[in-house]
């Protein structure tokens, strides 16, 4: 590789990670931090290193071809009936029973329900040794739309592809007698509310001896996360906020108390707040319970919301807030409110030694839709509890010429376009699962990085609670 090009790849790298957090508040916060992590990864030569791991070799070829085999017999054709055939979160029963029946004839043993989640899963490779243990993720559940259920996220591939990627590594692992195993992690309804599963099952010890997560997801472009801390999403809290009335007939409404109206009075007094609440801050809400007839006071009702903004230091100001608006509306309509903290999603990890490695085999292995520049950072899951605590990386080929959450894209999953995206997600996951089992000063460079990107992570949350003052209102004489 030429000293030009590997001093272009540091060059981006460089920019991607001075992009790296959203806000000017939070750049400021970061700033020498954002350098530190530029200079470990200078040190540990990712450019250098990526180039390196990509070069021919016959033996991770014969692996890729598996791959290559499994998709275009069995696994595409899979991947188009769970399109075909969607399910929302923790209803995927069809797509689970698919995915486990294939990977129990592969040498797989299948563990179901697994932290008390009905459509969870995990699966060990039977003729697995002590070694690095290769992590693979499978989500299968649909978006839920006005029209029923749909795969407008193309969730209905990810098993397929990782099931591809998986087997063919464990496949090599018993043929050249290297050390380690597989483990499929079966993650339900990703896109239900936080708490994710992942979170759910990572509490319950479910990711326990995993040294490495792959993943993959649809995309409009082929693309890599700069290295560093931050969420797809921005971090969010979601909280249900259900009010307490009495009833009474409408036409003699001053018996009853309207737990609607409060429901009202609390997006009125979001609204009448968010001129003073940074612009960064997304407050997402619906109501999900208004009352069961036009000719009754209400005497319950609800609205579920996403709080969202950058960071989680900040975002804690505004969650209490939109907490004070609601008890604010029940005072004012002689109600009660319970507020209901159901889940938070938060910021992950991303690695460069595994982006650039990721970025580099979907660009050999033909990716179309290339962003030269790596995005913001990101875990490789959308929740961030799991990508904060173990290394990985998430494959997003380009699989959709339309947008994340549409028609168009679920669409896409049963043409060329998102055919050749998911096998290029397969093709990458095990090469990548395929380094990391065959070269040690990957997995130790890996493990440097994330160690350390991890503690700085600390460091910036504590910077972070310098610079969101609350203003000083003395109390009324």
């Amino acid at each position: 590789m030429s000293k030009v090009l590997i001093a272009g790849l540091a060059l981006l790298f460089a920019a991607g990670a001075a992009a790296a957090q959203d806000t000017p508040t939070e750049r400021e916060a970061a700033r020498d931090i954002v350098k530190q992590i530029h200079e470990l990864d200078q040190s540990l030569g990712v450019p250098q290193m990526a180039a390196q791991l990509t070069l021919p070799d016959t033996t991770r070829d014969e692996v890729i071809a598996r791959v290559k085999q499994l998709m275009q017999t069995e696994l595409l054709p899979m991947s188009d009936w769970i399109t075909q055939h969607p399910e929302i979160g923790f209803q995927e029963t069809q797509a689970v029973e698919k995915l486990t029946a294939y990977l129990r004839a592969h040498d797989f043993d299948v563990t179901a329900g697994v932290a008390g989640l009905p459509t969870a899963f995990i699966a060990k490779y039977r003729r697995g040794t002590p070694g690095p243990n290769l992590g693979v993720i499978l989500e299968y559940d649909a978006l839920r739309g006005t029209k029923g259920a749909f795969h407008g996220d193309q969730h209905s591939a990810q098993g397929p592809v990782g099931i591809a990627a998986g087997i063919a590594i464990a496949e090599f692992l018993t043929r050249s007698n290297t050390p380690g195993t597989v483990t499929f992690y079966g993650t339900p309804a990703e896109e239900m509310s936080p708490p994710d599963s992942k979170t759910v099952m990572y509490k319950a010890g479910v990711f326990q001896g995993a040294d490495i997560i792959v993943r993959s997801h649809s995309s409009i472009s082929t693309t890599r996360a700069a290295a560093g801390f931050g969420t797809c999403c921005l971090n969010i809290d979601t909280v249900k906020y259900t009010f307490y009335g009495a009833p009474a007939h409408q036409m003699t409404a001053w018996n009853g108390r309207n737990a609607l109206e409060a429901v009202i009075k609390l997006f009125n007094n979001i609204d009448s707040v968010r001129s003073n609440i940074r612009p960064e801050a997304r407050i997402q809400g619906i109501i999900s319970e208004g009352g069961a007839a036009p000719n009754v006071v209400p005497d319950k009702a609800s609205a579920d919301f996403y709080i969202r903004y950058p960071d989680s230091v900040y975002l804690q100001q505004v969650t209490q807030w939109v907490d004070d608006c609601a008890r604010a509306a029940a005072l004012a309509t002689g109600t009660k409110v319970k507020i209901e903290h159901q889940g938070e999603d938060r910021d992950g990890i991303s690695p460069a030694t595994l982006e650039e490695l990721s970025f580099s085999y979907m660009k050999l292995f033909g990716a179309t839709g290339i962003e030269p520049d790596a995005g913001k950072p990101r875990g490789f899951e959308e929740t961030g509890s799991l990508s904060s605590q173990l290394p990985g990386v998430d494959v997003t080929a380009k699989s959709s010429n339309f947008s994340n959450h549409t028609y168009g894209m679920e669409a896409d999953a049963l043409t060329d376009v998102g055919h050749k995206g998911f096998l290029i997600d397969a093709e990458t996951e095990a090469a990548i699962l395929y380094d990391f089992a065959t070269h040690s000063e990957l997995r130790d460079a890996v493990k440097s990085e994330f160690t350390r990107i991890k503690t700085l992570f600390g460091d910036y949350q504590k910077a972070l609670e310098t610079v969101y003052p609350k203003p000083d209102i003395p109390d009324p004489k």
